[in-house]
């Protein structure tokens, strides 16, 4: 797949506009590409929160890392950074490059034109000065002259807590931006959380968690769950379930996973609950994603096994349904969006 703002972060370097540091470099929201691989990119780290991001930056023979561990401010000759669509989670990932960079070093930034790259521009030139700017591939690439501190230390301080995770749902919740549907319930899981069976029992998984509203209403509503597993791929997310499933530890088992489900689950359960995605990361319409849970959670269910799944009302999701699962019904039609239940052949 083309990944044009990848691209375009490098060429300044291919094009010897700038020289690439003998120090140690951080790549923020790294990802592979065939960009990364044009010519050795040595002392280069890469960071990245995004499960399969992560792997496939693990598997090409990078250096990568998922932030658990925080480096040192000023350590970094070169931050190169690939900032988010979501502003405030943009202009922390921008202070944060801005702290780790060395004095007399760089950061240099990449975006999209559609997905608010003046804007980036701009809000890096508030933090480190008058920036160089490039355009190829409709993004534009621009970067710092030599960092000697941020220009704005007040607006430093405030930019780097933009990010900071944050009640929402009068305190039931913990959320941060950037995080699917961060700062509210998203119409689709609240949906399908009036419609959960309070039948439900045994062991139940969540698949594609977010920062845990679905498996918190399945465990409210179902006193018979025993059990469950919460699966995301978003290890920002995952932290914050964590923190907003920890006052139902004491009526279940609970364990969080930082896991691609599209590369299938290592357990069986009694009952699954997803509202799956159908974008990549980049907002590419990606239904095979969906169909993919779908078959995931076929083959991780026991027999007479339950998926109860949303989806927008227009994805087509039913032939693999009714191939996966014996029985097959959707419930309710609402808002554009659809409950669907699956029980697995006996």
């Amino acid at each position: 797949m083309s990944d044009s703002a990848l691209e375009t972060l490098f060429w300044p370097f291919i094009e010897e506009r700038l020289t690439w540091p003998e120090q140690d470099t951080l790549f923020l929201r790294a990802r592979d590409g065939w960009p990364l691989r044009q010519r050795p990119w040595p002392h280069l780290v890469c960071e990245q929160t995004f499960k399969p991001d992560f792997d496939a930056l693990r598997r090409g023979g990078f250096a990568v890392t998922d932030g658990s561990d925080e480096p040192s401010q000023g350590k970094f000759a070169l931050v190169l950074v690939l900032p988010p669509r979501q502003r405030d989670e943009a202009r922390a990932l921008f202070a944060r490059a801005v702290d780790l960079a060395s004095p007399g070093g760089q950061v240099i930034a990449c975006m999209s034109n559609n997905e608010g790259a003046r804007s980036g521009e701009g809000d890096l030139a508030q933090l480190a000065g008058p920036l160089e700017v490039a355009s190829k591939n409709k993004c534009r690439v621009f970067w710092s002259a030599p960092l000697q501190g941020a220009l704005d230390e007040a607006l430093l301080s405030r930019w780097r807590a933009l990010d900071a995770p944050r009640q929402i749902e009068a305190g039931r919740f913990v959320s941060r931006p950037g995080i699917f549907a961060w700062d509210r319930i998203d119409l689709a899981s609240e949906l399908l959380a009036k419609h959960l069976p309070k039948d439900l029992s045994g062991h139940a998984a969540d698949l594609g968690g977010g920062f845990g509203y679905l498996s918190a209403e399945l465990l409210e509503r179902c006193p018979g769950i025993t059990s469950l597993d919460l699966y995301e791929a978003e290890k920002r997310a995952l932290d914050l379930a964590r923190q907003n499933l920890a006052p139902y530890a004491s009526r279940a088992t609970l364990s969080f996973h930082w896991h691609d489900v599209t590369s299938g689950l290592s357990r069986k359960y009694d009952a699954i609950i997803t509202n799956p995605p159908f974008h990549a990361q980049r907002g590419v319409d990606r239904p095979d994603i969906g169909r993919r849970f779908i078959s995931v959670a076929a083959e991780s269910l026991k027999p007479r096994g339950r998926l109860w799944l949303v989806a927008n009302r227009h994805l087509p999701y039913e032939s693999i349904l009714t191939e996966e699962f014996a029985h097959v019904r959707t419930v309710t039609q609402q808002h554009g969006f659809k409950i669907v239940e699956g029980v697995k052949r006996g």
